[in-house]
């Protein structure tokens, strides 16, 4: 008995000693701009301090080890006419994939400086929004609903092959409801959970724990109503503790419901700095080992960031960018209309 009360405080006492994190103050950053010719480019993929891929628009990939001093870059053509315009871009660890926007949508895969096309769709309204994966085999790619719900696509082998998610496996749209190929970032995942947001008439937060099999959809705070309205990014630091950002594309400087967090996992949101700055923003990220304190959040309004979960902000810079993507507490990669751009934090 006496052992066991003496190993219970000393657990207690440990957990008691231990420092809460203490998020820093950041009043402004400065960012490298690179300059990347003739293409917009809204999907990064962050490998390390000095390296990263990216793919844009004009069929366009590319990849430095340098920091961006020298590229490797590819010019994907389809059929020897279309140049697919690439908004999503995701990592197994053994191979990159690239999905495009548009009719047909074509998935590649990418290796050895090669490219493989791993799955198509055509349909009228076809456009995939956004990808990522679980793990080295289970992975995830969503787009707006060609039918009565969100297009869902699911990999399970690595990414060798893809299957399309049948609409009686998913909640139903709404009429106008869809998301914004934005920052490859309206779709986030913790362990086997998935959270994909949406926009347009209606602003909701879909939500898979099972790699995708089987959905849950809430609603969110978030201006809705129509078709530049809505969520455009979302991250989560856990599985409870999230937050989504957006606004209205079409009036970038209002602030009125553009953001929320939730601490349920998704099933609740709470508008923060209702009628504050940040207005529109298209991508929202935790900065990694941070506890959930710190957040930035980017767009062509220019980049904010938040030290207590997103309750409060800070413009650090009017630099627009579409997305934003860490490698480590100190460091992330940006990406913008023909820019990249490298951040260091101290």
């Amino acid at each position: 008995m006496k052992k066991t009360f003496l190993l219970t405080a000393v657990v207690m006492i440990c957990f008691s000693c231990k420092k809460e994190y203490q998020p820093r103050a950041i009043d402004t950053v400065t960012i490298k701009k690179i300059t990347i010719d003739s293409t917009s480019i809204r999907a990064i993929l962050p490998l390390a301090e000095t390296k990263m891929s990216f793919a844009g628009s004009n069929g366009t990939i590319g990849f430095t080890a340098d920091n961006g001093a020298t590229w490797l870059r590819e010019t994907i053509t389809y059929k020897d006419s279309i140049q697919p315009s690439f908004r999503s871009i995701a990592s197994n660890s053994s191979n990159t994939f690239v999905l495009s926007v548009g009719n047909p949508a074509l998935l590649y895969k990418v290796f050895n400086e090669a490219t493989k096309i791993v799955y198509t769709e055509k349909h009228p309204n076809v456009f995939y929004d956004a990808m990522a994966f679980f793990d080295e085999q289970y992975g995830i790619a969503i787009g707006d609903p060609t039918e009565n719900c969100i297009s869902v696509i699911l990999t399970s082998d690595g990414g060798n092959t893809w299957q399309k998610v049948a609409c009686n496996k998913l909640p139903a749209a709404n009429e106008g409801e869809a998301s914004f190929a934005a920052s490859n970032t309206n779709i986030a995942i913790v362990n086997n959970t998935v959270w994909v947001v949406t926009g347009g008439t209606k602003a909701r937060v879909f939500k898979s724990t099972d790699k995708g099999q089987t959905w849950k959809v809430f609603d969110t705070p978030i201006i809705q109503g129509n078709g530049p309205q809505g969520i455009y990014s979302v991250d989560f630091h856990d599985e409870n503790t999230g937050i989504i950002v957006g606004g209205d594309y079409s009036k970038p400087n209002e602030n009125k419901a553009t953001k929320a967090i939730t601490k349920d996992g998704g099933k609740t949101w709470t508008l923060v700095a209702d009628g504050q700055s940040p207005a529109y923003k298209s991508c929202v990220q935790y900065v990694p080992n941070t506890n959930g304190k710190e957040v930035f959040a980017v767009g062509k309004t220019g980049i904010s960031f938040s030290n207590d979960g997103g309750i409060t902000w800070k413009e650090v810079s009017t630099d627009g960018y579409y997305a934003i993507q860490f490698v480590n507490r100190n460091t992330a990669w940006l990406s913008g209309h023909q820019k990249i751009g490298k951040l260091v934090l101290k």
